[in-house]
């Protein structure tokens, strides 16, 4: 009967304990652990109250919770962190983690991480496409469209690249713009289609201009098509124009090509000479055939006037009456012997 009786007591001390008034209640649920300064009073066995609890029984309060420093079911116990029963210790609350026993406050779960209910040992990461830049915080927040987080535990949300976007939220990354579209610019939640006179392939980033000799006259192309033979295409967003009947246009051409006025004339697929051209260049070559027959002749009499005088004897001059050298003035004339 004695072992009865002192448990029926016990439970009934216990009981009387653990039901505190509204307003003690109403502090502790209101008390921020952040803000927790423990100074509990350390009652021995023998303070009113606590004679009444089984003080060598005391435990620390699990992972998951702190120490309550309003309730004599552990500020009875010896040391802070240390209650009657785990039970009597308070849950940390959301954002807030203790992963370790015997605390005496839960901490803030750090940027990135989060935790959604109480008593939490560890906090969780934010998954891919979403992020927390707050501490102690309850949950993530999703990336909203245009934006992506790749990877877990994200403090923000990257914008999408240029070329890229994001039709959605929680992106954990941006897709390129499919071919015949481009994004502009950056966060880009669509995409828009290719003007007239530019294309995109899908691994390009961008819409590209059609190069010289192609056009393009639709929206959101991936390819530009080839001027065809016998039209020229000045501007890459126009249709083909079809080429002058005195001009050439081949397979590619931004303009139409003439041949020379007056010298040249189109005939079939090629220039060809025109008739004052002909004429022109047989009189100049008459001229000049002439010109060097008339420069041969010269040359010719030239050489043979000089031969002529080399040839010719010493002419007989007169000389006075007398002798000279010995000999009579009308004596013989000597030949040079040329």
């Amino acid at each position: 009967l004695f072992p009865a009786t002192a448990a029926v007591c016990f439970i009934g001390m216990v009981l009387s304990q653990t039901t505190p008034t509204p307003a003690v209640m109403n502090t502790t649920l209101l008390q921020s652990t952040t803000g927790l300064t423990p100074t509990p009073v350390i009652l021995s066995s023998t303070t009113l109250g606590c004679n009444e609890f089984n003080v060598s029984t005391c435990e620390s309060c699990a992972p998951g919770s702190q120490y309550d420093n309003n309730t004599l079911l552990c500020t009875c116990c010896s040391d802070p962190g240390l209650c009657i029963f785990p039970g009597a210790c308070l849950p940390c609350k959301k954002g807030f983690y203790q992963s370790l026993s015997g605390q005496q406050e839960c901490l803030p779960c750090s940027r990135g991480f989060y935790t959604n209910f109480t008593g939490s040992p560890l906090c969780h990461p934010c998954p891919a496409g979403s992020f927390n830049n707050n501490t102690g915080g309850e949950s993530c927040t999703s990336c909203s469209p245009g934006f992506f987080a790749a990877k877990q535990s994200s403090t923000s949300c990257l914008p999408c690249a240029l070329g890229n976007f994001c039709n959605s939220s929680s992106c954990t990354q941006c897709q390129l713009c499919p071919a015949g579209a481009e994004a502009l610019q950056t966060a880009a939640k669509a995409c828009t289609p290719c003007r007239p006179g530019m294309h995109k392939t899908p691994r390009q980033t961008l819409c590209q201009i059609c190069n010289s000799g192609f056009y393009q006259i639709l929206w959101g192309q991936e390819s530009c098509d080839i001027c065809p033979e016998n039209h020229y295409c000045p501007s890459p967003d126009v249709n083909p124009i079809l080429c002058p009947n005195d001009a050439f246009c081949p397979k590619g051409s931004t303009a139409p090509g003439y041949c020379m006025e007056t010298f040249f004339r189109k005939a079939g697929e090629s220039c060809e000479l025109a008739p004052v051209t002909i004429a022109l260049l047989v009189i100049g070559g008459g001229v000049a055939l002439l010109f060097i027959i008339l420069l041969i002749l010269r040359r010719r009499r030239e050489a043979d006037g000089e031969l002529t005088v080399a040839r010719a004897p010493l002419l007989h001059k007169e000389r006075p009456q007398g002798r000279y050298y010995g000999l009579p003035c009308d004596t013989e004339p000597v030949y040079a012997g040329w």
